[in-house]
């Protein structure tokens, strides 16, 4: 990859992180240009080529999908607040969209979801969407004995904004590790990870109850303490801080799962819902230097009041 390539992704990776941060405006294609430094005509192009999407259609997608979350994980909300809130001008033209990706209507998607989610299984009218499993849906039978024997901890904390720096990865979570082998090496030779305080972040920019696998964005994180200038896939951005139900687990590769599925049913259980923010796991530890090959990792899932 050339210095050219590497000037385009770090542009791209601020322009994704700027729709996602105002995906309740008018995101036209001069605002969004902007952002990127390249001119309008230009940029529409190098966009598609970058992302594998349309600027329309990943804005498009973004949308309809937090509108999506929001209606499984707020099921008390109005409908037409939510299409509001994801920055739809109507009703109608939410109700619209919503059906085009979804194959159903969006209270049909809200029931079918309420309904089938114990035995982590939703199904559309069309199948467009079909997923068997995932990071965060319950299954509630197989928790009971696991949660038992697991020593871990959940509790409610006011968490502070962290600074990092990331790789970005796009597709399946156990894919990740090459992300974090890039940005580990770039971090490291210029003395990043000497920090004592230095911790890995996962950051889950996307909600795989409603993101098909290919399309699931990740960023490998590492904290940072100073002003870092980034450049090519590494760039930089701030986790909000707020409050969060964090879990505290040790556990194998093979227990993440496990360990995302008593967060979703303790916060269930607590009196809070999702808020409408990214959850991420934060490392304590280098799971190959723990006797047992565990990651010591806190669960984070940012929580409001139901």
């Amino acid at each position: 990859m050339n210095r050219y390539q590497k000037e385009y992704i770090h542009r791209i990776n601020r322009v994704i992180d700027f729709i996602e941060a105002n995906l309740d405006k008018d995101l036209s294609l001069e605002m969004v240009a902007e952002v990127a430094n390249f001119s309008p005509f230009h940029f529409h192009r190098i966009f598609s080529a970058f992302v594998g999407e349309t600027l329309l259609g990943f804005i498009k997608r973004k949308r309809v999908e937090r509108a999506a979350s929001l209606l499984i994980d707020n099921p008390e909300s109005p409908i037409t607040d939510i299409a509001f809130y994801c920055g739809y001008s109507s009703s109608s033209v939410f109700c619209r969209a919503f059906k085009e990706r979804f194959g159903t209507s969006a209270q049909q998607f809200r029931t079918a979801w309420a309904k089938n989610s114990k035995n982590r299984q939703l199904l559309s009218n069309s199948s467009k969407l079909t997923f068997l499993s995932n990071a965060y849906v319950c299954d509630i039978n197989s928790l009971t004995i696991w949660r038992k024997e697991m020593k871990n901890v959940v509790e409610i904390l006011d968490l502070p904004a962290m600074n990092v720096i990331y790789c970005r990865h796009k597709g399946a979570f156990d894919q990740i590790g090459a992300a974090y082998d890039k940005l580990f090496k770039w971090a490291g030779a210029r003395g990043l990870l000497d920090n004592p305080n230095c911790k890995g972040i996962t950051y889950y920019h996307d909600d795989p109850k409603v993101t098909e696998v290919e399309n699931i964005r990740q960023s490998a994180c590492v904290t940072v303490f100073e002003d870092v200038k980034t450049e090519g896939e590494i760039g930089k951005m701030v986790i909000p801080g707020g409050k969060y139900a964090v879990g505290h687990f040790e556990v194998s590769a093979s227990e993440f799962q496990q360990a995302w599925d008593s967060m979703c049913l303790w916060v269930a259980e607590s009196g809070f819902q999702p808020a409408d923010a990214s959850p991420y796991e934060l490392y304590h530890n280098h799971h190959e230097e723990h006797p047992e090959k565990k990651f010591i990792v806190d669960i984070c899932i940012p929580v409001k009041a139901l």
